[in-house]
């Protein structure tokens, strides 16, 4: 992995974290324990601080920036699937960001919800909680079911579990 101070600034990475060698990661960024952070993401801590917590995942070839005099944060078992990007805002607890989806500057998307695909939520978007987030530009749709949460939490515990496996496992060969 790439980890680069800025200004000063470096980044703190928890000793149970995992992240991929080909991830970059600059300047102040917090990693909390338990998080995944995949092959090719790019978390960049030079405008704004970014905080990863506990067991939260950000897959392969995500980008996650802040903007300038505010954080981006993901909290607890926050998910963020492949290519998405996070830009300058809040994602509450247990929140799912579909692949190739952009969320950006000051929105704050609620606790439980999913962002769905390539959906694109525009700056100052406020959703409650489970809310399904999709479309260009993105709205809520509707609440999600208890099932829906349910097989949202299952799908971020195979990250938290990989993680694990990953910390333990993962060699160049």
């Amino acid at each position: 992995m790439a980890n680069y101070s800025f200004e000063g600034l470096q980044p703190k990475i928890s000793a149970s974290a995992y992240v991929h060698p080909s991830a970059v990661i600059i300047g102040d960024v917090v990693v909390d324990d338990g998080c995944y952070i995949g092959p090719g993401a790019s978390l960049r801590g030079d405008f704004g601080r970014i905080i990863m917590k506990r067991d939260a995942n950000l897959q392969d070839n995500c980008v996650v920036h802040g903007t300038i005099g505010s954080e981006t944060i993901i909290c607890s078992r926050g998910h963020i699937g492949h290519g998405a990007v996070v830009h300058g805002c809040i994602l509450e607890e247990d929140v799912l960001v579909g692949m190739n989806a952009v969320v950006m500057d000051d929105s704050v998307i609620g606790a439980r919800s999913i962002v769905g695909s390539c959906a694109m939520v525009k700056a100052n978007f406020i959703c409650s909680t489970n809310s399904l987030v999709i479309g260009i530009p993105a709205k809520v749709v509707k609440t999600l079911t208890s099932s829906e949460i349910e097989n949202k939490r299952q799908a971020t515990q195979r990250y938290i579990d990989l993680a694990k496996r990953s910390l333990q496992s993962m060699r160049i060969c």
